[in-house]
């Protein structure tokens, strides 16, 4: 009797992202790239991020028709930690400074990052061959019980800790003992040097470990609900995999995730080594370059919230400039552009769909005036947060606020000053109130191009849209057709002007924004002018976003090299999730700090030879031990490591002189998946 072949393992994959939650169900069966069973999207519920993900996965699951415990493995990427950074979020914590002076926090903006959270400085730290300075932590011993109540972690960062952390240990130990709380160490984040800097990332980390902590809890919750009992991976800033335990140490790591897993999808789903990868979603473009087969990372660290990390993560450039991007019109002239973004409005289409005639009778009462208005097809509605965020407004803001209700309301009968107006878009900027208006996504609606919400809403504004006015006082179009169409010749234009930006600054030119939208413009009009000017990237671009097919069709010949948009293109970051590999490093330095001795600094320990040879090889001994170590934590039992040094020598009189060396050893593998 023959045996029944194995089932192959089911994957799942799940990104949070600003608007949607995505999940896909993959197989390593079906070809080279695998096969997607099933996919579905559900609004992201920010606030309870469980919900969202129950919805995407609970979808796809009815879809496949698939028993959940077929599942071996779940990997998630999110923006939780950047939107949690870029919007002032996360937890009190207290920062913890060893070896540093006040002056130190004016430096790399730690002093604007750290706010109203308290710091304690201590003497002590190590010199840049790790040799110590007096240590006295007295003063963070007596502060710990006031700190104990007001803090919910803490953040050590001590001089020269990555050439030895023995001081951040003392430290750590120490308010582990006395409060119990959660210990970020700047050693255990980053081995580069700068101070402020490397307490910067410290500070922020610990200030995500319960958002991220949160989340990680409500995802397991939910597996364990739905009886899939399959390891948990989170997609790192530089699209590597790591387990949730090892994100839930490092969150800061986690920044980035999102892009970072799209890029990793895309390559996955078109097997292209070399792409500038150009992600399009409702509000923003993402643009990225991938090289080799991986994501170009960001040299000085990545920035997020205004602040510069020493995280690696992908190199990623973000335009205001999506299928939801606010459509207006250049200002004085007589044969006036198009101009989108970078503010995203509602579509009407989608306003239309949610609240039916509300829209649609504003809109056509505009439309029946002889003359058009400065707010024709504009209208105001209240986001729907919780009240208590309303907190802080002036009187004119509370005044308008109290004015707008659930219902959308024209902008025209709303406002009735410039003064107005102000408010408006500060309630807007505050996240209280959405403004509706004609976008991309409706001039799609009208063409047949998208067919998810309301196309009548969407005619109606193209309509009014149209019947502005020009430098001669004519119409600005014909028909909302034609209008519709300029709109998205514009978004097409303006893609390429992106993407061309980007491909400028990877190669280092100034202006490229310039560049790009000269080289595009003449392009577009077809007008060579005297000094003819073309383009081509030497990669092809791949296109990503649910809207991708259609804003990319015309994009090939404005950046003069293909462009690729894959079928699953609308689930990019999910599936990136789930496909990625695990990849962790560790890193050694050997420094020569007199004539003869040769210093190994490596994880948390601090060594001396006599002879340069011993040194590198106990350098990398230990670089290979800690990068096992660490992939394993990380969620691998398959690692591959690979060892590389770089040695910083001079000659003085025909005699080689050691100065220093820096041996890294990166581990890498497929993640362990579910028996």
């Amino acid at each position: 009797m023959t045996a029944k072949p194995k089932p192959s393992p089911l994957f799942l994959g799940i990104d949070t992202g600003g608007t949607y939650t995505d999940a896909v169900l993959w197989s390593e069966a079906g070809g080279p790239s695998g096969k997607v069973l099933a996919k579905a999207k559900a609004l992201t519920t920010r606030h309870d991020l469980a919900v969202g993900i129950s919805g995407a996965v609970d979808a796809v699951l009815e879809m496949a028709a698939t028993d959940p415990a077929a599942i071996k493995l779940v990997s998630m990427s999110t923006t939780l930690a950047t939107n949690a950074l870029v919007e002032g979020q996360g937890g009190r914590v207290a920062l913890v400074m060893i070896g540093f002076a006040e002056g130190d926090l004016a430096r790399d903006g730690l002093k604007a990052a750290l706010g109203t959270d308290p710091v304690v400085f201590c003497p002590g730290g190590h010199d840049v061959h790790g040799n110590a300075a007096k240590l006295d932590l007295s003063g963070l011993e007596a502060a710990l019980p006031e700190l104990e109540k007001s803090v919910s972690g803490f953040a050590v960062c001590a001089y020269f800790a990555t050439r030895n952390p023995a001081h951040e240990l003392s430290a750590r130990n120490l308010i582990r003992d006395r409060t119990g709380l959660p210990v970020t160490a700047s050693h255990e984040l980053s081995a580069k040097l700068g101070g402020p800097r490397r307490a910067l990332t410290t500070l922020l980390n610990a200030r995500l470990i319960s958002m991220i902590d949160r989340l990680v809890a409500a995802t397991e919750g939910f597996l364990a609900a739905r009886n899939i009992a399959a390891p948990l991976m989170v997609v790192r800033g530089d699209g590597a995999l790591v387990s949730a335990a090892f994100a839930r140490q490092r969150p800061i790591e986690t920044i980035l995730s999102g892009p970072a897993a799209s890029l990793v999808g895309a390559r996955h789903m078109t097997g292209l080594d070399d792409a500038v990868v150009s992600d399009i979603g409702g509000t923003t473009t993402d643009v990225a370059v991938l090289d080799k087969g991986r994501p170009r990372l960001d040299p000085e660290g990545a920035t997020v919230g205004g602040f510069r990390t020493m995280v690696e993560a992908v190199a990623m450039r973000t335009f205001g400039l999506g299928g939801d991007s606010e459509v207006a019109l250049e200002d004085g002239a007589l044969n006036p552009r198009i101009l989108l973004g970078p503010r995203r409005l509602v579509p009407l289409a989608l306003a239309g769909l949610m609240h039916g005639e509300a829209v649609t009778s504003e809109l056509e009462r505009q439309l029946r005036a002889p003359n058009p208005g400065r707010m024709d097809g504009r209208l105001a509605v209240r986001t729907g947060v919780p009240e208590r965020l309303a907190a802080g407004l002036t009187g004119a803001e509370a005044k308008l606020y109290e004015l707008i209700g659930a219902v959308p309301q024209a902008l025209d009968r709303l406002l009735t000053s410039n003064a107005q107006n102000a408010s408006l878009n500060r309630l807007v900027s505050r996240g209280l109130v959405h403004v509706a208006g004609f976008t991309p996504s409706d001039a799609a609606h009208v063409l047949g191009r998208q067919a998810n919400w309301d196309a009548a809403a969407a005619r109606l504004g193209a309509e009014l849209f149209a019947r502005r006015r020009d430098g001669r006082g004519q119409f600005i179009a014909a028909s909302p057709e034609a209008i519709s169409e300029r709109v998205l010749t514009a978004l097409t234009r303006l893609s390429a002007e992106v993407i061309l930006e980007t491909a400028f600054a990877e190669d280092g030119l100034d202006g490229a924004a310039t560049v790009a939208h000269a080289l595009v413009q003449r392009a577009v009009d077809a007008h060579p002018g005297i000094a003819r000017l073309s383009v081509a990237l030497d990669r092809p671009v791949i296109g990503l976003g649910a809207s991708a097919p259609l804003h990319y069709a015309g994009l090939a010949e404005l950046v003069g090299n293909r462009c690729v948009v894959p079928q699953d293109t609308d689930v990019a970051n999910a599936l990136g999730a789930v496909v990625g590999q695990v990849r962790v490093s560790a890193e050694a330095r050997v420094s020569q700090p007199k004539e003869g001795l040769f210093r190994v600094a490596s994880g948390e320990s601090v060594r001396d030879f006599n002879d340069e040879a011993a040194a590198i090889a106990a350098a990398e001994k230990d670089v290979r031990a800690i990068a096992a170590a660490r992939a394993k934590d990380a969620g691998t039992d398959s690692a591959e490591i690979e060892i590389a040094s770089e040695f910083r020598v001079s000659t003085v009189e025909g005699q080689r002189m050691f100065i220093e060396a820096h041996v890294v050893a990166v581990a890498s593998g497929r993640p362990r998946i579910a028996v």
